[in-house]
C-alpha cells in the first residue's frame, strides 16, 4: 500500500525520527498495530530499535517495536513447520528470543496498560511460549477491556484456539462467530469466520478438505459473516480490508462458490495479501485462477 512507503524506507534507512513521526501520525490503534507488524518484519532494524529504546527507556513504541522484531527473529528460525519437523536447537534459540520480547512487553503493558500494539504481541509470545489458552484469554480480555474490537489482536486470539495451537474447534469458530456478531456493522471482524474455516480445511485431508469447504452450513457461515462485515455499507477497507476480502475470496473458491467470491475479487482488483493466500502451494497462480472462474460468473 502507497501509504505504507514512508514507513518502509524510513525503516531501511535507520531514521527513526521518521519512523516516530509516521507512527505519530496514525489515527487509530488497528493501524498502529498493523504497521509495528510490517516494520518487525524489516531485517536489521533491530539495531536501531536498541538504539531508540536505549534513548527512550519510558517510550512505549519503540520497545514495543523491538520486541515484535525480536519474535519475528524467534519465529524465523523456528519456522512454520510444525513443532514434529522443528529441531531443539531450534526451538532454544526461539523461546530465547520469545523471552526477550516478553521480558520487554510486560514492562511495557505494567506501564501502559490500554496500549494495544504491545498486547496484542503478547499474544503472539503466549502462543510461542506454550503460555496456554487461559493466559491468552487473560490477555485478550485486557487488551479488550480498553480496545473492545481490536482486530490485529483478534485475528492473534482465533489463532491460538485452533487446535494445533491447544484449543478446539468448538472454541474457534465459536470465537470468530461471536467476535463478528459483537463488533460494529462493517468492521473486519466477519473475516475472522473466514478465517477460520481456512483453518479447519488445512487440518482435513484432500476430499474431506474439499467437501467441508463445499458445504452448505460452511457456504451460509460465510455469506453472513461476509455481510455484515465486508460487504456491508458502513465498511470502510482501511489496511486490514486487503487481506480481509482475500480471506473471504479464498474460503468462497475452496468451496467451488465463485457467485460468493465474486464480490471479494472485485473489492481486491490486482491486489492479494500475502496471508491467508501463503497457504496454497503456488498463492499467485491459485488466486489468479479463482479469480477468473469469479468473473466467469457474471
Amino acid at each position: 500500500m502507497p501509504e505504507l512507503v514512508p514507513l518502509r524506507s524510513a525503516a531501511r534507512q535507520g531514521h527513526w525520527p521518521a519512523v516516530q513521526a509516521y507512527f505519530t501520525s496514525l489515527d487509530s490503534t488497528e493501524k498502529v498495530s498493523y504497521a509495528v507488524g510490517l516494520l518487525a518484519e524489516t531485517a536489521d532494524v533491530e539495531r536501531m530499535l536498541e538504539k531508540a529504546v536505549a534513548d527512550r527507556p519510558a517510550d512505549p513504541l519503540p520497545r514495543t517495536l523491538l520486541a515484535d522484531r525480536y519474535v519475528r527473529i524467534g519465529w524465523g528460525i523456528r519456522s512454520d513447520l510444525r513443532a514434529k519437523h522443528v529441531s531443539q536447537e531450534q526451538f532454544d534459540q526461539f523461546h530465547d528470543w520469545l523471552r526477550r520480547a516478553e521480558q520487554i512487553l510486560i514492562d511495557v503493558c505494567a506501564e501502559q496498560p490500554a496500549y494495544a500494539p504491545a498486547w496484542t504481541v503478547r499474544l503472539i509470545t503466549a502462543r510461542g511460549l506454550s503460555l496456554g489458552q487461559s493466559e491468552a484469554r487473560r490477555r485478550y480480555d485486557r487488551l479488550t477491556a480498553h480496545h473492545p474490537h481490536h482486530y490485529p489482536a483478534q485475528m492473534q486470539l482465533l489463532q491460538q484456539l485452533c487446535p494445533k495451537w491447544g484449543g478446539s474447534w468448538d472454541a474457534a469458530h465459536g470465537f470468530a462467530r461471536e467476535a463478528a456478531a459483537a463488533a460494529p456493522d462493517g468492521s473486519h471482524a466477519g473475516a475472522l469466520v473466514a478465517l477460520a474455516h481456512l483453518e479447519h480445511w488445512l487440518e482435513l485431508d484432500g476430499g474431506e478438505a474439499g467437501a467441508y469447504m463445499r458445504g452448505l452450513p460452511v457456504r451460509d457461515d460465510l455469506r453472513f459473516a461476509a455481510q455484515v462485515s465486508v460487504l456491508h455499507s458502513d465498511h470502510r477497507a482501511g489496511w486490514y480490508g486487503i487481506g480481509a476480502h482475500s480471506a473471504f475470496a479464498l474460503a468462497f473458491s475452496l468451496g467451488g462458490h465463485f457467485e460468493d467470491a465474486l464480490p471479494h475479487f472485485t473489492a481486491l482488483g490486482d491486489r492479494a495479501s500475502d496471508f491467508p493466500w501463503s497457504y496454497l502451494p503456488n498463492p499467485k497462480s491459485a488466486f489468479v485462477k479463482y479469480r477468473k472462474s469469479a468473473l466467469a460468473t457474471l
